[in-house]
């Protein structure tokens, strides 16, 4: 029997970069046969600083019927992916402040075992891609968890350049994804779905012996 791997992507946006990465990355992971839950965290900025800039006002309206991450589709993921746009090299504190929340599962061994990958955006191409995905896969250690990335497994990695995880540069908004890097995120959903699912037959036949 075939294996439907459980796949959660939990991502943060606020002009709607990381919500359009997280859009390909879920094509490619479907299209891999995989089941598919788009989440996006909490937000924490005040209804005035969001109000304050056009475009993140309109992606918040664009988007309010998404549903937000919680544990419990941490818990009933294979395989988690998050997406952060960079904030300093670093990961956005709205992504953060949710992966924090993850104490309890932590604690109890919950989120062991599991496949967990990334994505990313700056405004700049030196602006901290390749830390900032550094640094959220610091996480997936603490958890014990598999760190799966594209590498340079696809031709279209040696297109775009990023073995860590899809990114894109946005250019302040200016710079629209290419349709190279939509591919490459793609790709990246397509080999989540194929190592998860390898990894839970895997599972099950070690425990059918």
């Amino acid at each position: 029997m075939a294996v439907t791997p459980k796949v959660a992507i939990i991502y943060y946006s606020s002009t709607g970069t990381i919500h359009s990465l997280a859009l390909e990355y879920a094509k490619g992971l479907e299209g891999a046969g995989a089941e598919v839950r788009l989440r996006k965290v909490h937000e924490l900025a005040p209804p005035e600083a969001i109000a304050s800039n056009e475009a993140w006002a309109a992606h918040a309206e664009a988007t309010a019927d998404v549903p937000e991450a919680t544990a419990d589709d941490v818990l009933w993921a294979d395989a988690v992916v998050f997406g952060t746009p960079t904030r300093y090299g670093n990961v956005a504190a709205q992504l953060k402040q949710f992966i924090d929340t993850l104490g309890p599962q932590w604690a109890q061994g919950q989120l062991a075992d599991k496949v967990y990958s990334g994505f990313t955006s700056t405004s700049t191409a030196h602006g901290g891609q390749e830390s900032t995905l550094l640094a959220l896969y610091n996480t997936f250690h603490h958890f014990g968890g598999v760190t799966v990335t594209p590498g340079y497994t696809d031709p279209i990695q040696f297109q775009v350049g990023n073995p860590y995880g899809p990114s894109h540069v946005d250019g302040q908004g200016s710079i629209p994804i290419s349709e190279e890097t939509r591919q490459a995120t793609q790709y990246a959903g397509q080999r989540i779905a194929t190592v998860t699912r390898q990894l839970v037959a895997g599972r099950a036949e070690v425990a059918a012996i």
